[in-house]
């Protein structure tokens, strides 16, 4: 009998991994990471808190699931450039002010903004390929394309607008009427808080 080596059945033949479901790809860990980053900066924009405070409070509990020093990093970086990446991303969306994003996308692309102008770890074009992963697993139809054109202009440079997702296919609170996306401004008491 063959001796079998590392990676290789007693037959010779490959040795195959199987994957977390059949036909979807293992989410590797700075993927995972880069949700985990969003959870918090989600969070924290939701229950008006400090992101910093829900990025300790997540570190030290022991019930939640572990933060890894790269989620750790981007929401520092995001927190200390926030000013910046909301600037950079409000010139390239049209139609809707940061305020009128849907919060899962606004976060998404902070993070990808951060990624883009202030991260060495990975190459502008898998930081925007995260990025429309994470849009299409956790927001709505339009969010992917919207992101994707808003990451790509920053990481290019090149000047421009992208349209944000059409509002009707948006969660909007009951009673808020959004205005025309040529019209489209702050909504009343729609800021979103926090540092």
């Amino acid at each position: 009998m063959p001796r079998s080596i590392q990676g290789s059945t007693p037959t010779g033949e490959p040795a195959h991994r199987p994957s977390a479901s059949p036909g979807t790809p293992r989410k590797g860990s700075r993927s995972k990471a880069r949700k985990r980053a969003l959870d918090i900066l989600f969070e924290s924009e939701a229950r008006g808190e400090d992101p910093q405070e829900v990025l300790a409070r997540r570190i030290a509990g022991a019930d939640a699931p572990p933060v890894s020093d790269f989620a750790a990093s981007l929401v520092e970086g995001v927190v200390a450039h926030r000013d910046e990446i909301d600037g950079v991303i409000s010139s390239y969306s049209r139609g809707w002010t940061m305020a009128r994003m849907p919060a899962v996308d606004r976060m998404i692309l902070r993070i990808g903004v951060f990624e883009i102008l202030h991260s060495t770890e990975v190459p502008d074009p898998v930081a925007i390929d995260e990025a429309i992963d994470l849009a299409r697993e956790l927001s709505t139809d339009d969010s992917p394309r919207f992101v994707n054109g808003v990451l790509a202009g920053v990481s290019s440079g090149r000047p421009g607008t992208v349209a944000a997702p059409s509002p009707d296919r948006v969660d909007v609170p009951a009673g808020v009427e959004l205005a025309p996306a040529d019209e489209a401004g702050p909504a009343p008491d729609d800021e979103p808080t926090g540092g």
